[in-house]
């Protein structure tokens, strides 16, 4: 290839929770150990916490367990503000409307199971989630089981209200107060707010969206230990998609909720691709159609000066400086938690992640599209090769270079799968999992990507295939 080539390092051995295989019943939801306590508290500094080298016990799935798809209509849950008082925000505690008896069936059966320490997958407007109960240490390990996720990656908590949120953090609270418009003097003063000042301008722009903020993890804490996985923050966010936030607000539960896909593997943006990584491991999928962005969520911390994106998502650095203020100077952490002692700070963090069973070919912007032999020589002498074009690799220049190629060095049997994701940003991130989906089920044994320019958007979507990719193929500087 015309570029400098960077192999990647196979992913380290996860430190997966291991899945009871016993063909043995689920437990009954009244059974006592399947009781989860909303209202309990957790000590941060209990030495059983969950850490790199620890194993929580086994959850309570077996892998026969019966999972069903249920379609559900987002269309017929609309959600209220409680108040409109200027300063308020439209989520502060909403009421949520079903307009639809047995689309308020299936929810409230799905919040049942949560309420009972299972795990549902349902979609957000980013990616589908896995949800469990975020107070219940028994609800929590079965989401790691489920997914052979590693025991030191943390996980996002969603909420439906902020009202929801502030049972989370230290202090008595009080509704929160946005920057616009300004409080009059004349206005009886308000109790403290316990959601720091920092993350208000991002609240009122982006909740409910695809932004996920650290916040200060109280001692003792009504969340699991498995969710924050030794870090003293936890990371939350509330989402746009109506049922995702029905299921936090019927349940009246924080739900904590990763991706809904094997670990490792592209996250799953259709029902179906839930079903094909976990099928037999969850009892429930809730199919609400495509999601929407096809990224997972921007995780920022802004309790550091300046305030730093850990995970870009759906939320780019430019709309997070366009709020003024401190987050004007934020900042992209640029190295990953790739050392196999540290612990992630933020979900993606850390490991090999959004990967196809075939292996990852990026090219940076400005390298060379593979010629010939490249698609020959990465294909190692087999037949099936996929190409993900963006913005400016033509169509059918793949099948051309392997025909020239042929031409010189004989008949060979390589067959090509091109797939285009189109020059919008959005639309590239929209896609791109799905692609990667797609590419697998085929069959391809190696599939070449185009990059793009990491900005808006395209962090993201560069970040996603960084770490997919196995090796990336560099512009030459001359």
């Amino acid at each position: 290839m015309n570029g400098v080539r960077e192999t990647r390092p196979d992913r380290p051995t996860l430190n997966a929770l291991e899945t009871d295989q016993v063909d043995t019943p689920l437990a009954s939801p009244d059974t006592e150990s399947q009781k989860c306590c909303s209202d309990s508290y957790h000590s941060n500094s209990d030495t059983s916490s969950p850490s790199s080298t620890t194993t929580p016990p086994l959850n309570p799935y077996r892998r026969t367990v019966r999972t069903t798809i249920q379609k559900v209509n987002s269309n017929l849950i609309t959600f209220t503000p409680a108040s409109t008082k200027p300063g308020e925000h439209p989520y502060e505690d909403p009421t949520i409307t079903i307009s639809s008896d047995e689309t308020r069936s299936a929810l409230e059966a799905a919040a049942a199971l949560l309420r009972n320490g299972q795990c549902v997958a349902f979609p957000t407007e980013t990616v589908y989630g896995l949800g469990a109960d975020a107070t219940c240490n028994t609800a929590v390990r079965s989401i790691y089981s489920a997914k052979s996720r590693p025991a030191d990656n943390p996980l996002i908590v969603h909420i439906a209200s902020l009202k929801q949120l502030r049972r989370l953090l230290p202090r008595p609270f009080s509704p929160a107060r946005l920057p616009l418009p300004m409080v009059t003097p004349e206005e009886e003063p308000i109790e403290e707010e316990t959601i720091p000042a920092v993350y208000l301008p991002l609240i009122e722009k982006f909740w409910p969206g695809p932004l996920t903020i650290l916040l200060p993890l109280p001692i003792p804490s009504p969340l699991s230990p498995y969710v924050t996985s030794t870090q003293p923050t936890f990371a939350a966010r509330m989402p746009r998609h109506p049922i995702a936030l029905a299921l936090a607000a019927i349940s009246d539960l924080p739900l904590a909720a990763p991706s809904a896909n094997a670990s490792g593997r592209p996250s799953p943006t259709t029902a179906q691709h839930v079903y094909t990584d976990l099928n037999g491991k969850i009892p429930l999928i809730i199919d609400g159609g495509s999601a929407d962005v096809g990224l997972e969520s921007t995780v920022v911390d802004g309790l550091h000066d300046p305030p730093v994106v850990l995970r870009p998502g759906g939320i780019s650095a430019e709309e997070l400086r366009a709020c003024g203020g401190i987050w004007e100077k934020v900042v992209v952490a640029k190295r990953d938690a790739d050392d196999g002692d540290t612990a992630p700070r933020a979900p993606g963090m850390k490991y090999k992640h959004y990967s196809p069973r075939a292996g990852v070919v990026l090219y940076d912007v400005g390298a060379n599209p593979p010629a010939g032999r490249d698609i020959f020589s990465s294909a190692r002498y087999v037949c099936r090769v996929g190409i993900v074009r963006t913005r400016t690799w033509k169509e059918g220049f793949a099948q051309a270079e392997v025909k020239a190629y042929c031409q010189k060095h004989g008949p060979l049997q390589i067959e090509i799968f091109e797939r285009n994701l189109g020059s919008d940003g959005k639309d590239i991130g929209r896609g791109l999992f799905a692609v990667l989906r797609e590419l697998d089920e085929i069959g391809v044994d190696v599939i070449h990507v185009e990059g793009i320019e990491e900005t808006e958007e395209g962090l993201a979507v560069m970040n996603r295939l960084g770490k997919a990719a196995s090796v990336v193929v560099r512009k030459v500087s001359r």
